[in-house]
């Protein structure tokens, strides 16, 4: 057994064994515990194992939860990702992000993070809420810079960018933010006009043309004189999946776009992202913490979990996945390593 190996069975600093007992020398899975009403995670996982075999649960084999690569050592999380800089699945990213940290006051968001997001994949950045996946999005497009490390868009450097090069790569992105973020004073052809007014050059016809078919292509193709107020929730997300459509961006960013749709609407704007992404291909990056939205959308996986990356790679692998926080967090269920914290 690794070193690694022993820590992780080691139990939690809480779980006290008095000297003069007999269990003072027992196996890490046989913990003693303040209460015997009350079963430890670990017992919990020992009479599920227990039942699985078809035994009666005396057995001597230590049972602990596994802990994501990284949780107690920089230099295994470091191992862990140092294959993962560049996913495995495409021969370049579209962004990657090189041991980044960050943090605001003493709250540490991303604690050395390493990611590839791989060029004509929808990716998904997954993690229970306040992971640091919006931040993620952030540094992306120049809003926040890393304390420490790097980021980079296409292989440039966003942080040592000059503010002209930092401008004209923002035009690579087109993002849709969690409740569409549209103007209240304009109506939709305006909105998705909006881009094409500020940043090109094309006359009001060519514009038209192009605002009229992103608005064919999201299901609203007789819904341009619209106010923001006569729309529904999923309207108001296609109105903004349009307009950061309009661009002909490289890079499309989603900051949890099934936020505030029932499960339907979800389901149809998956659906939606799926069939866009294949006409106009580029990298789609999707941050949720949505199972079903990834199940029916992702090809590309990574789970974030207090600013770095547990695991990544292709959907079909990580739903797979043997490391008991990544099949907790994608099963949803409640026992497992993943707790209240």
């Amino acid at each position: 057994m690794s070193a690694d190996d022993d820590r992780q069975a080691t139990p939690p600093s809480g779980s006290k064994v008095p000297e003069d007992s007999e269990q003072a020398t027992a196996e890490p899975g046989d913990q003693p515990r303040d209460g015997d009403d009350v079963p430890t995670p670990w017992e919990l996982k020992e009479q599920e194992r227990a039942e699985a075999a078809g035994d009666d649960g005396d057995s001597d084999a230590a049972v602990t939860w596994e802990s994501p690569p990284g949780a107690h050592d920089d230099e295994e999380y470091k191992w862990h990702t140092a294959k993962r800089t560049r996913s495995e699945t495409a021969e370049t990213d579209a962004v990657e992000f090189i041991d980044v940290k960050k943090a605001f006051g003493r709250n540490t968001v991303l604690n050395g993070l390493n990611l590839g997001i791989p060029e004509g994949q929808i990716s998904m950045i997954l993690g229970p809420s306040g992971t640091g996946k919006s931040v993620c999005i952030k540094h992306m497009v120049g809003l926040l810079y890393p304390d420490e490390g790097d980021v980079l868009v296409h292989g440039e450097s966003v942080p040592n960018m000059r503010d002209d090069d930092l401008f004209e790569m923002r035009k690579k992105f087109g993002v849709l933010f969690q409740d569409g973020a549209l103007f209240g004073s304009l109506n939709l052809l305006d909105h998705v006009a909006f881009p094409l007014r500020q940043h090109t050059d094309k006359g009001e016809d060519e514009i038209m043309e192009i605002v009229t078919r992103r608005l064919k292509e999201v299901g609203l193709g007789g819904a341009g004189d619209k106010m923001p107020n006569e729309l529904s929730g999923g309207m108001r997300k296609r109105a903004g999946f349009a307009r950061a459509l309009v661009l002909d961006p490289q890079i499309v960013l989603f900051d949890e776009p099934d936020s505030g749709l029932d499960p339907v609407r979800t389901a149809l704007l998956c659906e939606l992202i799926k069939e866009i992404h294949e006409e106009n291909g580029g990298a789609y990056v999707v941050i949720t913490h949505d199972i079903m939205s990834a199940r029916r959308v992702a090809e590309y996986i990574a789970i974030l979990w207090k600013g770095r990356i547990v695991e990544s790679g292709p959907a079909s692998e990580l739903f797979n996945s043997d490391n008991q926080f990544v099949r907790q967090f994608l099963s949803g269920e409640a026992r497992g390593p993943l707790g209240m914290e």
